[in-house]
């Protein structure tokens, strides 16, 4: 049986060592929530706030996160696969190491994002905004990017190989080389 947290404010709390997989936290404010290894794997997360909360390396597989603020968020190492972030809020969060490998992003803000070394190979990225974003050293490999706004982002050594890039904007990104 799963827990239901919907609509809860659980701001600033430190939520580690409970079971919250397939946990429905549908627009929960979870945002400073110290969350941090946990495993969310299956959650609905629809709508929440998880703005700053530190999620460092905790598990989201399948999670569902649509429109979710996850703005400032620490989600180094976070293991992401398969997960729904459509019209999602990243702004300026942590991500470097995670994998995103087939994770749903369409229309997502990763703006100022840090998706250094992360592991997202066949995302798909469509219509996000990943303006000044740094992806310097990702593996993007298959991922779908169209229409994205790249403007600005660090592209160094990050492996774009079988990337969908039509219509993306990649001006003034560091370490584009069109060819």
């Amino acid at each position: 049986m799963s827990v239901n947290l919907s609509g809860q404010d659980l701001s600033g709390q430190d939520l580690r060592g409970r079971n919250l997989a397939g946990a429905h936290l549908r627009d929960a404010d979870l945002s400073g929530a110290n969350l941090s290894g946990e495993n969310l794997s299956g959650a609905d997360l629809t709508g929440a706030n998880l703005q700053g909360a530190d999620l460092n390396g905790i598990a989201l597989e399948h999670a569902d996160m649509r429109g979710a603020d996850l703005s400032g968020a620490d989600m180094r190492d976070a293991s992401m696969f398969c997960a729904e972030l459509i019209e999602a809020k990243l702004v300026g969060t942590q991500l470097a190491g995670a994998d995103l490998s087939r994770a749903e992003l369409r229309h997502a803000d990763l703006s100022r994002a840090d998706l250094s070394e992360v592991e997202a190979g066949r995302a798909n990225l469509d219509d996000s905004d990943l303006g000044s974003a740094n992806l310097r050293g990702s593996d993007f490999r298959r991922a779908k990017f169209r229409n994205a706004n790249m403007q600005g982002a660090n592209l160094e050594d990050a492996d774009l190989r079988g990337a969908k890039l039509t219509g993306a904007n990649l001006e003034g990104a560091i370490g584009w080389r069109s060819k």
